[in-house]
């Protein structure tokens, strides 16, 4: 026997992307009932799990639900991103998270949240504490908010084996260590791995002292680029589609990007062939050039004591060295499929690089549209970006989905009241002959610049 749960919606996950998505679906149709799910003890997704020094990586304006501003939208007047927007804690998030849920979704009275609940499929779930099953009605549309979740590291095994006497722990033991080992090996090469070092490098620890295990060198966006003020988003968008249409080859795309100022590398001798693009600050970047032991072997196959093992050699490590897993997928890679289907919903990114703004868009469009079919047209999936071939296949989809939703005149209306949209123009801001300028350039290279990045994406051999 199952609880009955009235609802019309049944959202699989209470992450980001589902907790964007229902701000806005609970917004714009009043008369929606919706039981929330997830399989954690609260709202906030991964972000429960994650490192606790672990901040956003891109203002926190941009991220969240759409109804309500993460943090105050203050600039920062002190440290080393003096004059960027603030970036939230991990603790700040989860609290941003369970307020949302307390003070907006649960107060409206048409949310009911199922904290520690697995989805069994089609209209039922369970509780992984009682026991308890419960169905919602065969009428209510089932929406996927789980197909692309984070994996971390706190949450999945290091992809390598671990020989006995081995130490080898997860990014999150960082914060709880007894002592110092002689040497901090760390495992990955995007967000997390950059993060870690910054981390152990702003506490003191010698760059000498680390050792990082780069399997692929990294392309990232300059955070200073990516803020929440027209002139300044909007400058990096119409300097990248500047680059993307006089670009010959995806090298040159990312080495004239690089020039801009829009993109950065680590190691300015090795050209970078994973592009995820999380943002870096400079600070950030001229800490990671201190260290100077990088091994570039491929990945790591085996961790044992004084040596870890790679696809391409093996090098010795001190006894005691610490081996710190940061190599979780992370970003998540499945197919792309329509984000509507008879009865259902699987929220996928739809403007690239902002997914809390992408399964807003998605809440909008289901409460304001009937027609699916419709709804596909208007809000088709973009990727996530691993390759530089798939960053250019992101950036040319969401040029192209941004075109398509904000030719509808509500969608534009409401999109520009909505902070976490990066590309708004408030309707009260005032304009200058500066944005006027910037505006002019975003018109005209849009559209050659995403045709060059859907060319230079279709022809690569990766």
């Amino acid at each position: 026997m199952s609880t009955p749960v009235e609802a019309d919606y049944l959202v699989v996950g209470a992450g980001a992307m589902g907790m964007a998505f229902v701000d806005a679906l609970v917004d714009h149709a009043p008369d929606a009932r919706v039981a929330l799910v997830d399989r954690r003890h609260s709202v906030g997704g991964h972000w429960l799990e994650a490192y606790p020094f672990v901040r956003l990586h891109q203002a926190s304006a941009l991220y969240g639900v759409a109804s309500t501003l993460l943090g105050g939208g203050r600039v920062q007047h002190r440290g080393p991103e003096a004059g960027l927007q603030e970036r939230a804690t991990k603790s700040e998030i989860c609290a941003y998270y369970e307020r949302i849920l307390a003070e907006r979704l649960l107060e409206s009275g048409r949310v009911e949240f199922f904290a520690g609940c697995e989805h069994l499929g089609d209209h039922t779930f369970v509780s992984r504490v009682s026991g308890e099953r419960f169905a919602v009605p065969d009428r209510c549309r089932v929406v996927d908010a789980h197909y692309l979740a984070p994996r971390v590291p706190a949450e999945v095994p290091p992809p390598f084996e671990v020989g006995d006497g081995a130490r080898v722990v997860p990014v999150n033991e960082l914060a709880h260590l007894d002592g110092p080992p002689s040497r901090y090996v760390i495992v990955g090469s995007g967000k997390t791995a950059t993060d870690a070092c910054v981390w152990l490098l702003g506490r003191g620890v010698a760059p000498d002292a680390i050792t990082w295990v780069r399997p692929r060198d990294p392309w990232m966006l300059n955070r200073a680029v990516v803020q929440p003020v027209p002139e300044v988003f909007l400058g990096f968008v119409a300097d990248m589609m500047e680059a993307a249409e006089a670009a010959s080859t995806l090298d040159d795309l990312f080495l004239r990007m690089e020039d801009a100022g829009i993109m950065l590398r680590v190691d300015r001798s090795v050209t970078p062939t994973m592009a995820k693009a999380p943002t870096l600050a400079l600070w950030e970047l001229e800490l990671l050039r201190t260290i100077e032991h990088v091994v570039r072997l491929g990945h790591l196959r085996r961790a044992e004591r004084g040596s870890i093992h790679f696809d391409d050699g093996s090098i010795t490590i001190p006894s005691d060295a610490l081996v710190v897993h940061c190599a979780g997928e992370g970003l998540v890679y499945r197919p792309l499929v329509p984000v509507w289907s008879p009865g259902a919903m699987t929220l996928q990114p739809i403007r690239a690089g902002f997914p809390c703004f992408g399964a807003a868009i998605a809440g909008y469009v289901e409460a304001t549209r009937s027609d699916d079919d419709e709804k596909n047209r208007l809000c088709p999936p973009s990727p996530y970006p691993d390759s530089m071939a798939s960053w250019a296949r992101m950036t040319a989809v969401g040029a192209r989905n941004a075109g398509s939703f904000g030719a509808e005149r509500d969608i534009s209306s409401w999109a520009s009241t909505v902070a976490i949209n990066p590309a708004r123009i408030p309707r009260d801001a005032p304009h200058s002959a500066v944005l006027d300028d910037i505006i002019d350039r975003v018109k005209t290279h849009s559209g050659p610049g995403a045709a060059r990045l859907a060319e230079l994406s279709e022809h690569s051999p990766e």
